[in-house]
């Protein structure tokens, strides 16, 4: 069975998704739950869901890791055409996952207690981004 998230982003950050997950696995039984983005400038990520400030500091770890390209140390870039958060976008998803499985145990996604499912968004501008899930029952 596969369905297609679109996730709306205001800009760079993490948007969790944790809910829709679990609405899409509550009939499914068990199996195993493969999430794809369909995007080259965004991520996904199972990270912790309880304090926002985790978020945050990874975001801004990234943002200091991968400047936009108007900084100083990242005038090597070639490919900007798109502005100056376009080919970091891409070098930060090169370096996260843009697919994640997540077993499903009698419809419930197997995640800890303070785990939740995010697309990482890395360019400034709102987008809508798709994220395939394609679940597979085990026999």
């Amino acid at each position: 069975m596969q369905r297609i998230f679109v996730i709306s982003t205001r800009g760079a950050g993490l948007y969790e998704f944790t809910q829709d997950i679990r609405k899409f696995c509550g009939p499914l039984g068990t199996g195993l739950l493969t999430l794809f983005v369909r995007h080259t400038s965004c991520s996904l990520l199972i990270q912790e869901n309880a304090d926002p400030e985790v978020r945050d500091d990874l975001a801004e770890f990234l943002r200091r890791l991968v400047p936009d390209a108007d900084d100083a140390s990242m005038r090597w870039l070639r490919h900007t055409y798109e502005g100056p958060d376009d080919m970091p976008a891409h070098i930060k998803a090169a370096l996260l996952p843009v697919s994640i499985s997540i077993p499903v145990a009698e419809g419930r996604p197997a995640l800890g207690t303070w785990q939740g499912v995010y697309l990482f968004e890395h360019r400034r501008a709102p987008h809508d981004r798709q994220v395939v899930a394609h679940f597979v029952r085990s026999t």
